[in-house]
């Protein structure tokens, strides 16, 4: 019998790389599915999944409000952040980002859901995610929304941290914060949404269960970092919740979620529709 080859999205990142290593380098195979890896930023990401182009791929949390009528979230592969997540960066010190322009990585993103919870009042400006630094350091912009491993590396380009939204986030709720998801078309049938979902669930577990060699996979998409960095970044967001969000991971979720809308920051709460094995 022949298999379905259905695309999965992932981001450019050592910590993606790391969670479907095993599917990529065929440890953990599908005897109905052939996976074509699709590889773009999350932005790109985000906007692909409002075009309903790709069977499973990853997306914002952001993101997801957009497409729930079309996407399920899966149970495993999230990206949450515990004390620590997006942040804002300068050249110089600031007392206030009233009315300047902080280079984002995109609308759709949930690090800017997130600046528009704790910041008010800012000019956003869209810039791919791994140009924000040198549009900050370029003086293009007043400052730089990071995601990534330029959470990690900032200090390197002599910036100076503004805000940790991950710390704002953790002083105001003991929950951990829910960054990204990864989500499967509602048109697939229950049979190989639950397929995909244990492949996506199985590959994760084996890099967490050999560490080195996936993390050996994710250097190559780190982007010059070192060993320790990568390391450090792609185990702050491949966890337990990683495996399995629970109901830790969905309260996250829907306090994201409330705490926007009752900003007005979104227009409805979405329907948290989980696929679980």
């Amino acid at each position: 019998m022949s298999k379905l080859k259905m695309r999965l999205g992932h981001s450019p990142d050592p910590d993606d790389a790391f969670m479907f290593y095993a599917i990529a380098k065929e440890k953990i195979t599908s005897d109905q599915i052939d996976f074509e890896h699709v590889v773009e930023d999350i932005q790109s990401l985000n906007k692909r999944a409002l075009n309903h182009e790709l069977e499973t791929t990853a997306i914002s949390a952001h993101g997801y409000l957009k497409v729930q009528d079309q996407y399920r979230i899966m149970s495993c592969g999230a990206s949450m952040g515990d004390g620590y997540g997006p942040i804002v960066v300068a050249n110089e010190p600031m007392d206030s980002l009233k009315g300047k322009k902080i280079a984002i990585p995109g609308k759709l993103t949930t690090a800017y859901l997130l600046l528009m919870l704790y910041v008010d009042d800012f000019i956003p400006v869209e810039v791919a995610f791994d140009d924000i630094i040198d549009e900050v350091k370029n003086n293009n912009v007043d400052a730089g929304l990071l995601i990534h491993e330029g959470q990690l590396t900032y200090k390197d380009h002599n910036l100076f941290l503004l805000h940790d939204l991950g710390i704002l986030w953790s002083e105001e709720t003991s929950l951990p914060l829910p960054l990204g998801l990864n989500v499967i078309r509602r048109d697939i049938s229950e049979d190989l949404q639950k397929e995909i979902l244990r492949v996506h669930q199985t590959s994760i577990e084996y890099s967490l269960a050999h560490k080195d060699e996936a993390l050996e996979y994710a250097l190559d998409f780190g982007r010059g970092i070192d060993t320790y960095v990568n390391e450090k970044f792609v185990l702050m967001y491949v966890n337990d919740l990683t495996v399995g969000l629970g109901e830790e991971g969905v309260a996250a979720l829907r306090y994201l979620f409330d705490r926007s809308y009752e900003k007005g920051l979104i227009d409805e709460k979405p329907k948290l529709d989980i696929l679980v094995g």
